[in-house]
């Protein structure tokens, strides 16, 4: 399982260090949260927008986009300028399953892979027909918006079910994780099917950054 560290919790001011000290500790990839004010109740934006910046500067290590906003597109603009490796919108966003279907090759179109984010109320079910056209599921595992929560624990069986429909279809779609990782449960999500864990808050407060990456993997 890797870890994609989340940086919505790391001050401004602490940024250019902290990028330094995870890409020392082997993160993954950087989880860049982007929010609007209205799909979400925070606004990120320009926050993220700085971090990317200093992240396109600084290091090679991939980033990884999961956009929480109504207005995919004008996002997707907005943050492909920073050659990410993947960016996610959420399927809650979309009016229809038409629209899921156009921003998919919309990002597709701008040559870099594309996610799908399902909130803990949406169900695999809803978004089954999506999974051969992504490179990566994103399950919430806490309410969209907020570091800190607390992981919802039944989330467990619904990795492991989109994980067991990834193979009977055949696929190499990733399952991301996303929402209240620790120490304690990583273990769980990683059997379950997960193949990336974001991890955030846990990780950015935890006195050594190489041990608590190593101890997630595991």
């Amino acid at each position: 399982m890797e870890i994609s560290t989340s940086l919505l919790s790391v001050k401004k001011e602490d940024i250019i260090q902290t990028i330094y000290n995870l890409e020392v500790a082997h993160t993954d990839y950087f989880h860049i949260d982007v929010m609007d004010g209205r799909f979400v109740e925070n606004d990120t934006s320009e926050t993220m927008r700085i971090f990317c910046e200093y992240l396109n500067q600084i290091t090679n290590v991939p980033i990884d986009i999961h956009l929480m906003v109504t207005n995919i597109k004008e996002y997707v603009d907005s943050y492909t300028i920073f050659n990410p490796n993947i960016i996610t919108f959420h399927y809650e966003a979309c009016k229809n399953k038409e629209e899921v279907d156009n921003y998919i090759k919309y990002v597709k179109d701008r040559e870099t892979k594309v996610g799908l984010a399902i909130k803990p109320e949406t169900k695999i079910d809803d978004i089954i027909e999506f999974l051969p056209k992504i490179n990566l599921l994103l399950i919430m595992s806490v309410e969209p918006g907020k570091g800190g929560q607390k992981f919802i624990e039944s989330t467990l069986e619904k990795i492991k079910y989109a994980k067991t429909k990834i193979d009977e279809m055949g696929l190499e779609t990733e399952i991301e994780v996303d929402g209240g990782i620790n120490l304690e449960n990583s273990k769980n999500i990683k059997e379950n099917g997960a193949t990336i864990a974001v991890c955030g808050t846990a990780l950015i407060k935890s006195k050594d950054y190489e041990y608590t990456i190593r101890k997630l993997k595991e």
